[in-house]
């Protein structure tokens, strides 16, 4: 089921302690109405439930909070009717400190035999309840009376879902049934995954027990590449990812180039917070707010900031200036940003998206992800089931494990023409030996050497380098027979031991080359020997990103773009408009810097690290583009200026053109 959503939404948080009274006594319609307007803003997320567990209206499946005295949820809900803006329900489902304190035989019991909560009875947070009890008809009672009472809702937002080990008494129950044992990891996980499953089934049901069409979103504060099984649950897809909250300004791209190929609409979230969620009083500088909802529409998203209410009520006036400053410009953009396809050379296949290994943090994924990025090149980030054939080039960075399944579709992928890029294990079987392709080369292993040094052809190293690059990790013993090797791997005199070091890190090289390559290419296959992707994740080395990218292109051929005069920290997208019949360029820049950095252990910023932060703009000039495109287009124009571009169309069908001025976002019609 797919959900048409608005481009100029707010998250409106109202997680509010009962501590806290008398609430909402400062709330005013018109006021409220007000700073809608004054943010441009078009759908707005009303809390019913929040993790305190208290509810906000009338209630009788639940508890409304002891400091409210009216329907502040109706109030809301009235205030968007008369307005024209839209108005999903949120509830929170998997943290619930009201019946964590009234059941807590509920709550969710890790393997320890604590409960998943704050460390100590000292400690303020959030409650996880299991879903395999019974607060999963508790929270399904919740639901439907919101459908009930407000059917003609614009959605159901349900919080913190998710699964993880539980050996509370219904899911030792449950294993028990199952003949499985809780003292196995595998065992218990299977246990989480019913429990999910019932979740997503029951609530869904709930969600639409009175409108069979309600759009429905189940947050766990990311999308699970691969997950393909839980999106006949969704509608839609809402992709959290506050820079400054923990997910870093990369983080967004990567996740909305996988979710581009699902078929459903999705949004971006982020927040007007400094840090993240629930910052009374934080803000970040509006040119952030500016350039972050400019790269959710250049990457193919809706927009949403995250906003959390005061408990009395009141709307805050400076968060709704800076939040209408980036939706006025999102409004004038949003026609050159709907109905839209992106447009990608390479696929980077996720080792996320192979969750049995039941992590979300794979430096490999993130490290491609970047690599691309800075390197500006056009890709889309894919799963297993993914369509192969739509790209000219598949990244398989550093960790895939190819099955038979897989390794089937990549066979008939490069039988049709297709090229393959694979580094470190990936494209090797289990034993770590053998490689699964034909590279005209053997591996003899792992490298006994940590670090070791590479010298790629000098037309794949960076062109200020003439000597040997430390990598930092192992590679595999790669010698190349019938390929063409990539370069020559020097080894160091020894590793970093007691017995024998140098300097203050690792040994320098030998002079001699090992005998053995950094990498190998063999008809439209390239094996790079180290992962290189978990490599620049780790290190952001400069001239080793230069390495891969010019490994990139040698493997791809000329790609659709090219720019000149745009820093790697820009960003760039290109999509269709197949009913418009036009393409758009997006093209981004901002100037993230680090700022602040890990407090004291009493301090604001303690066991945090420093924030990515934009505060400036800075214009640039002149970016250079070539473009090639299926049909040379006939016109230019910088848009939603309404300016018209010149153009120079080369021998081969690309135009070549000049953007005068970038300043945050800019985009270019071709039609």
């Amino acid at each position: 089921m797919n959900n048409k959503l608005r481009f100029r939404q707010v998250h409106l948080d109202f997680h509010t302690s009962p501590a806290i009274t008398p609430i909402g006594r400062a709330f005013d319609r018109r006021e409220f109405q007000r700073a809608l307007q004054a943010g441009h803003v078009n759908s707005v997320t009303l809390f019913a439930k929040c993790h305190h567990g208290w509810s906000y209206y009338p209630t009788r499946s639940g508890r409304r909070h002891p400091g409210l005295d009216f329907d502040l949820l109706g109030e809301q809900v009235a205030a968007c009717r008369e307005i024209d803006v839209n108005y999903p329900i949120y509830l929170s489902a998997g943290w619930d400190n009201l019946m964590a304190f009234e059941h807590p035989e509920w709550r969710r019991v890790g393997p320890d035999w604590r409960y998943s909560a704050p460390p100590d009875v000292a400690s303020p947070g959030w409650h996880f309840m299991c879903f395999n009890t019974p607060y999963l008809d508790h929270l399904a009672a919740e639901v439907r009376e919101v459908a009930e009472r407000f059917p003609d809702c614009h959605g159901i937002f349900l919080d913190i879902v998710s699964e993880a080990d539980c050996c509370c008494r219904w899911c030792l129950e449950w294993m028990e049934q199952q003949g499985l044992d809780p003292a196995d990891p595998a065992h218990r996980k299977l246990a989480s995954a019913h429990a999910l499953k019932r979740y997503f089934e029951v609530i869904t049901a709930a969600c639409r027990c009175r409108n069979p069409a309600m759009p429905v979103f189940h947050n766990s504060g990311h999308v699970t590449p691969g997950r393909r099984d839980l999106l006949p649950f969704f509608s839609h897809l809402e992709l959290e990812s506050l820079p400054t909250g923990g997910w870093g300004y990369d983080h967004f791209p990567l996740s909305a180039r996988y979710v581009a190929g699902l078929e459903l609409d999705y949004l971006g979230m982020t927040g007007k917070f400094h840090t993240t969620w629930g910052e009374f009083g934080g803000f970040k500088h509006p040119n952030a707010l500016r350039y972050e909802c400019a790269a959710m529409l250049a990457f193919g998203a809706k927009c949403s900031i995250g906003d959390q209410l005061h408990p009395d009520g009141r709307m805050d006036e400076s968060t709704y200036a800076m939040i209408g400053t980036a939706y006025a410009e999102v409004a004038a953009k949003e026609p050159w940003c709907e109905d839209l396809q992106n447009v990608a050379d390479i696929g980077l296949l996720l080792a996320a998206a192979q969750g049995s290994r039941g992590r979300h943090d794979y430096h490999g994924d993130t490290g491609a992800g970047r690599i691309l990025l800075e390197g500006h090149l056009l890709f889309d980030a894919l799963d297993c089931e993914s369509d192969f054939s739509r790209y000219r080039l598949l990244i398989l960075p550093d960790e895939i494990v190819i099955d038979d399944t897989l390794q089937a579709k990549l066979d008939a992928y490069l039988a049709q023409g297709g090229k393959l890029l694979l580094s470190g294990a990936s494209g090797l079987a289990a034993d770590g030996r053998t490689f699964l392709f034909d590279l005209g080369a053997t591996c003899e292993g792992l490298s006994e050497f940590q670090p070791d040094y590479i010298l790629p052809r000098a037309d794949l190293r960076a062109p200020y380098l003439q000597t040997p690059l430390v990598t930092y990790l192992p590679s595999r013993r790669l010698r190349v027979g019938r390929g063409t090797a990539l370069g020559e791997i020097f080894d160091p005199y020894f590793n970093r031991t007691a017995r024998h070091f140098c300097s203050h890190q690792h040994a320098p090289y030998r002079p001699e080359p090992s005998g053995f390559a950094c990498g190998v290419r063999q008809g439209n296959i390239v094996y790079l020997a180290h992962p290189v992707f978990t490599l620049y994740h780790d290190l952001g080395n400069a001239p080793f990103k230069e390495y891969v990218l010019r490994v990139i292109l040698d493997l791809l051929g000329e790609p659709t773009l090219r720019l000149q005069g745009l820093p790697s920290t820009g960003r760039v997208s290109l999509t269709e408009q197949p009913a418009a019949g036009r393409h758009v360029l997006h093209l981004l820049y901002a100037n993230t810097i680090r700022r602040g950095g890990r407090g004291y252990a009493d301090g604001p910023n303690a066991g945090r690290e420093a924030l990515e932060v934009i505060e400036d703009l800075v214009p640039l000039r002149d970016v250079g583009v070539t473009l090639r495109l299926p049909q040379p287009p006939s016109k230019l124009r910088l848009v939603p200026q309404n300016q018209t571009l010149s153009f120079e169309t080369l021998p081969d069908g690309a135009v070549r053109f000049t953007v005068p001025r970038l300043e945050c976002h800019q985009m270019v019609e071709l039609a």
